[in-house]
């Protein structure tokens, strides 16, 4: 794993890896079009912080962290000065169950911690029962609420809202 990189992701990656998901992204290109120019102008508004792990020079796990409640369905108890809402967890499959989302995870933590937040918290469907599980190891054991999601295309989600101290 010493060639894998954890960094704050710049414009150009940005790009490359929102164009990477709307090529695979099906029946929901739409949605992913939208989420990569939001994405990209919440970055440079400093509303939020895209982290990439990065394996020979390809992008291959990433997340956000939400750093303003303005842009996060459900906000309230989730994104505050001290708390940061994470999101967009995705690993290209290949790399999956490997270690490399673990490590990008607590490169995201730490950053944050020293950042000056206290706490983060995640969303997930209830029928994510082993992202529930790996969660939970995680420490997010702090239920918050309930909540549902829209999607750009308006397909509504359920979903779970947990919270850890960092």
């Amino acid at each position: 794993m010493d060639e894998y990189i954890c960094k704050i992701a710049p414009l150009e990656e940005m790009n490359t890896k929102w164009d990477y998901e709307i090529a695979h992204a099906g029946e929901d290109r739409d949605n992913w079009i939208i989420w990569k120019k939001s994405s990209i102008e919440h970055m440079q508004e400093g509303k939020s912080i895209p982290y990439y792990g990065i394996l020979y020079g390809q992008v291959i796990s990433e997340a956000t962290a939400i750093l303003d409640g303005s842009i996060a369905q459900n906000s309230d108890g989730l994104v505050d000065g001290k708390t940061a809402y994470l999101s967009a967890f995705r690993t290209i499959p290949e790399y999956q169950g490997k270690g490399y989302f673990s490590k990008l995870f607590r490169y995201m933590l730490e950053d944050l911690k020293n950042c000056g937040y206290e706490k983060v918290t995640l969303g997930v469907e209830p029928e994510e029962t082993e992202n529930k599980k790996i969660y939970f190891h995680y420490g997010f054991t702090e239920h918050i609420k309930n909540g549902v999601e829209v999607y750009p295309d308006g397909t509504k989600i359920d979903v779970e809202y947990y919270g850890k101290q960092l």
